[in-house]
């Protein structure tokens, strides 16, 4: 029996969820919560395999709440259950520990589903959801898709350096610094070094920074 406590401020959802979930026979309910506060309190005192966290709810919400569920009840699959598929709402509750994201129209067997996958140790998430993530992650800093060598030669780049000089200093080969500076250039979509060196020193790579 997968045992499960679920939150969310709207009766309606409340009521609809526990009738939904009693039809489940490997499913249980409990604890029931109307806010984060509650929410982390029952997780704290049951100890449930899943956690049904609406993310909207008054006074805290159900990202402060998973934070705070992960905390007192590690063992806790969190799974935010949400009307809202925005990508703000998703990486935050994603990144404060929630393994799973479900929007409120999905299939009662969707639910169901999820429910299992996350005790399970898996990751259910909703399709919009998914697409939201891999938007995030095609849409990262530039400079976070430079590998870690890439970076050191940008930065002697911006420092003046010529492909010799990088070459000795970091112990590989002119071509190998010709091949990083192609990739480097693609990356940052620029056109040569003065560019490249321009972009890094406004994104503050030659201080230890990164503000792209």
């Amino acid at each position: 029996m997968i045992r499960v406590v679920i939150a969310d401020d709207h009766r309606v959802v409340r009521v609809g969820l526990e009738l939904l979930l009693g039809t489940f026979e490997d499913v249980g309910i409990v604890g029931v919560a109307t806010n984060g506060e509650e929410a982390v309190e029952r997780c704290a005192a049951e100890h449930p395999d899943v956690a049904l966290i609406d993310i909207e709810m008054p006074g805290m919400d159900g990202v402060e709440a998973t934070r705070r569920i992960r905390s007192v009840s590690p063992g806790t699959s969190v799974v935010a259950f949400t009307s809202f598929s925005d990508r703000e709402r998703i990486i935050g509750v994603l990144d404060a520990g929630a393994v799973g994201y479900l929007l409120k129209d999905a299939e009662p067997m969707e639910l169901h589903d999820a429910i299992l996958a996350a005790a399970r140790g898996e990751a259910p998430l909703d399709p919009k959801a998914a697409a939201e993530i891999l938007a995030e992650r095609s849409a990262a800093a530039p400079a976070e898709r430079l590998s870690g060598r890439e970076r050191e030669v940008l930065v002697l780049v911006a420092e003046g350096s010529a492909n010799k000089q990088i070459a000795r200093r970091l112990g590989i080969s002119e071509k190998t610094v010709k091949g990083h500076l192609t990739n480097i250039f693609q990356t940052l979509g620029v056109r040569d070094r003065t560019q490249a060196a321009l972009w890094a020193e406004r994104h503050g790579l030659l201080r230890g920074e990164d503000r792209a």
